[in-house]
């Protein structure tokens, strides 16, 4: 849970401070050449730690199989606070680069090892599943929070070194935890002590063999749903703050109107202000704590298949509805807000249950591997279709298509519904 709210705390305050560096900087030295700094430059900056934030999801699922998960964890957590201690001194914007490539380096393996060792570890997996979903939710609306609050006073080096030191502390805790990593496998999974050790790949052989494996079961389908699940989230959170404020019409509020002067003394801005669209997109991530335990105390209760079709399904008419309801007034638009972030999250668990339902518990970090490059990696693509589609057409026609992602992947859910027989 500790390591599940670092790793969305940093994810979520890299734009943060993008919007920084877009400020105190002109070019990015490369030394033979110079290269503007704009918003295409710092995209593509940001987006390559972003990208191996995703793709490292298979290499690092590898390595779960074979190291375990709590070494991976807490190789991530140094990883991420080092990250940052090195931001928090980056001279230029190379290193700057350098930085952001550790911490998607080191984030990556964060997902197939977490969810790999509740999936294996954990008795009640949906109640599992759920309180690492709420830690998830409260890094992703409450670490950006504090990162906009801290950069009111302090430099932004400052605030990267600051936020390095809670990774620091949660990797010292869980170096000093002590648990069984397959703990829960003969009860959840049916198996033995002896399957315990069957665990992993060990040559590219047998990566490519146990692959195909996965791929001729139902986890095909799995995975293709989870690319879709990727694709609904980037696509609707990527640019959801400037439509929020496109609805409500709000100009920033100066904080110097809300606050004694005596306290913006050390401000990194002369004006700060507070942008109110970012608090209502904060608020709709974080009612996505609710989604996640909602939806994981169901998965202990209800076919997770089943839950999967009523979710995306619920995502889809929240598509659809968002700009009809939001365009009625300030209180349909945090309400229809509302339930995008509940229904956004309480999919989460559902498909995290499911990946473990249809794979063995030998090749979990692998599954969970394949899951989140579809999730993080496929997905991120859903963030350059809505930019493309904002860019030709309409916010109404992008919400349209995400209506369209969100019901494949129901359509998905319904078909694995359909398959798998119940249980007896």
């Amino acid at each position: 849970m500790l390591a599940h709210g670092m790793v969305h705390t940093y994810e979520l305050s890299i734009p943060i401070f993008v919007a920084i560096w877009l400020r105190e900087y002109t070019t990015i030295d490369l030394g033979l050449t110079a290269i503007p700094v704009t918003t295409a430059s710092l995209g593509v900056m940001a987006g390559l730690g972003f990208a191996l934030f995703g793709l490292g999801a298979l290499p690092g699922g590898v390595l779960v199989d074979r190291l375990g998960s709590k070494r991976l964890i807490v190789g991530c957590l140094v990883g991420m606070a080092g990250s940052f201690v090195l931001l928090a001194a980056a001279p230029n914007l190379v290193v700057v680069a350098i930085a952001l490539l550790v911490w998607g380096a080191a984030a990556s393996v964060y997902h197939p090892a977490g969810l790999s060792l509740i999936s294996t570890g954990v008795e009640e997996r949906g109640t599992g599943f759920a309180y690492h979903g709420i830690a998830g939710n409260i890094g992703i609306g409450f670490g950006p929070f504090l990162t906009a609050l801290l950069l009111l006073f302090f430099d932004w080096h400052l605030v990267a070194g600051i936020l390095a030191v809670p990774a620091i502390l949660a990797a010292v805790l869980a170096t000093r935890a002590d648990f069984e990593e397959q703990a829960a496998v003969a009860t959840a999974d049916g198996g033995n002590a002896a399957n315990k050790a069957k665990t992993g790949v060990s040559s590219f052989s047998e990566f490519v063999s146990q692959s195909k494996l996965l791929f001729a079961s139902g986890f095909a389908l799995v995975f293709t749903l989870v690319m879709f699940s990727g694709l609904y989230y980037r696509g609707v959170t990527t640019f959801l703050p400037d439509l929020i404020g496109s609805v409500l019409g709000i100009e920033p509020i100066p904080i110097s109107a809300l606050l004694p002067a005596s306290l913006l003394a050390g401000s990194a801005s002369a004006t700060p202000t507070l942008d109110v669209e970012l608090y209502v997109y904060a608020g709709l991530l974080t009612v996505g704590v609710f989604g996640q335990y909602v939806g994981g105390k169901l998965t202990d209760r209800i076919r997770t298949e089943r839950g999967l079709v009523v979710g995306f399904s619920a995502l889809a008419v929240v598509a659809l509805a968002f700009f009809p309801v939001a365009s009625l007034g300030t209180l349909p638009l945090l309400a229809i807000c509302a339930l995008l972030g509940f229904f956004l999250f309480m999919v989460q668990p559902f498909y995290q249950a499911t990946v473990a339902e249809y794979t063995p518990a030998g090749l979990r970090g692998l599954s969970y591997g394949f899951t989140y490059l579809g999730v993080f990696g496929v997905g991120a693509l859903g963030g350059a279709v809505a930019g493309f589609i904002l860019a030709v057409a309409t916010p109404t026609a992008l919400f349209v298509v995400l209506a369209g992602f969100a019901t494949v992947a129901a359509l998905l859910g319904l078909t694995l519904l359909r398959k798998r027989p119940a249980p007896a």
